[in-house]
């Protein structure tokens, strides 16, 4: 039986109260699935990094692993960085499906959600 996990993969900050919107949309992954394991990884300045977040879950028998960037656009790190680290990660663990997602904030629906939310600024 497949054991799947979500990874919400961030850039990382060095002020902690950064990662409090990240924390919260985990919890309600996690709410919304309970039987789905919802991580935090992160690229630089904060841990687990991805690596680490990967070796973290295949105890728990984690088989099928997608990684969500939770960036609003594809820079350099989209582009360059999370292809790297998914190659080296799927060389690493050849039995473990490893697969990276579009960019959160490509999303039309996540657009929508942020469109929403500018025309409503204008009534505050």
């Amino acid at each position: 039986m497949t054991k799947r996990a979500l990874i919400l993969f961030a850039h990382g900050a060095r002020d902690p109260a950064w990662m409090a919107p990240f924390l919260r949309l985990q919890t309600l992954l996690q709410t919304q699935q309970p039987g789905l394991m919802v991580k935090l990884a992160f690229l630089e300045l904060m841990t687990p990094d991805l690596p680490q977040c990967v070796a973290q879950l295949l105890p728990d028998g984690i088989d099928d692993i997608t990684v969500v960037p939770v960036f609003l656009g594809q820079g350099g790190h989209v582009q360059r960085d999370l292809p790297q680290l998914i190659a080296t990660l799927r060389l690493a663990y050849p039995g473990l499906s490893l697969q990276a997602a579009a960019p959160v904030g490509e999303d039309a629906d996540v657009l929508d959600a942020m469109a929403r939310y500018c025309l409503r600024s204008l009534s505050v």
